[in-house]
């Protein structure tokens, strides 16, 4: 991307995380490429105040360019949305703008205020459908310079679920660990057995209340590189599937239910199987635990294999909970 040209004002919209963050990596390296001394400013709406504002968007006195990334823009009080459209009208020659947007309802006016500015928009829409899941991990693959058969990338989907950074993270993993086209036999030999042990097979025996299996799994899948956030999001995604299962609203059909539950259709029988011994406070209790955790593995904690063990061991205890 290195002679690419940034637009001055630039706006991703969307509100699947890991499409952002590469929309806006992306941007970045293209200007590093051109200038490697950039300056990036990437802020929270936490972070945002109207000084702060002025201090990353004022005219530089040695020229220096800067990249100015304003996070969940929808999120801003509207003292600061004010503030920043009236940067807009007028932006700094310096100054590389970039207002991510989850594109709802929320927040509309500074968007909009943005795209009449001349902003150019970068749409990163989730995929909903199966067929999108699909092509999206086709596409992993054309990134990596490497092709992955129809039924292959269909088993991948139907193993990973949903979540674009468990389907990502598993592309990445495949890749490293396979040669040439990677076919269904070869998804199959990654997704099976202990010495390819996953997160997903540490929220299952979690779940299960199988305490020791899970201690084992967990151990394992971290000796073997699995990143701590991808474990604690198959815990996520198991907690959830439970509440889905466990009391499943009157009327829906299969289908609905899986969607909501986040699976494949046939893990839904999985699901009902695991939803047994849960109790409402047990379900309740073990989402606690995931969000705990899902904060000390981000920062909040110093030792994210502990969380994650701490958060095992009380799932599993959460199990029967009345």
């Amino acid at each position: 991307m290195g002679s690419t040209f940034v637009s001055p004002i630039t706006v991703v919209v969307g509100d699947e995380e890991l499409l952002v963050d590469r929309a806006v990596a992306e941007l970045v390296a293209s200007v590093r490429a051109d200038d490697p001394d950039v300056d990036v400013h990437d802020l929270a709406p936490s972070q945002v105040t109207a000084g702060k504002l002025v201090e990353v968007t004022s005219p530089s006195l040695f020229g220096e360019r800067r990249i100015v990334v304003l996070r969940s823009a929808q999120d801003l009080t509207k003292d600061l949305a004010t503030e920043v459209t009236g940067y807009l009208k007028a932006p700094a020659d310096d100054v590389i703008m970039v207002v991510v947007h989850a594109g709802g309802a929320k927040g509309k006016a500074l968007l909009e205020a943005a795209v009449k500015a001349g902003a150019k928009r970068i749409n990163c829409p989730k995929p909903t459908k199966a067929n999108e899941r699909l092509q999206f991990i086709k596409g992993e693959f054309s990134r990596a310079g490497r092709q992955i058969t129809a039924d292959a990338a269909q088993s991948l989907l139907d193993a990973i679920g949903n979540d674009l950074r468990e389907l990502a993270a598993a592309c990445t993993q495949l890749v490293a660990d396979t040669e040439g086209r990677v076919d269904a036999a070869a998804v199959a030999r990654y997704h099976t057995g202990k010495a390819e042990a996953s997160g997903f097979t540490v929220a299952d025996r979690a779940v299960e209340g199988r305490l020791p299996e899970a201690l084992e799994q967990l151990r394992w899948s971290l000796a073997v590189g699995t990143a701590p956030v991808l474990i604690n999001s198959a815990l996520a995604g198991a907690v959830r599937g439970l509440a889905v299962a466990a009391q499943p609203p009157r009327g829906m059909s299969e289908a609905e239910l899986a969607k909501r539950a986040k699976v494949p259709p046939w893990k839904l029988k999985t699901l009902r199987q695991q939803a047994r011994g849960w109790s409402p406070q047990g379900v309740a209790r073990a989402m606690e635990v995931i969000a705990e955790t899902d904060a000390l593995i981000k920062g909040a904690g110093r030792d994210p294999a502990y969380a994650l063990e701490r958060a095992v061991i009380e799932i599993a205890s959460a199990r029967g909970q009345r």
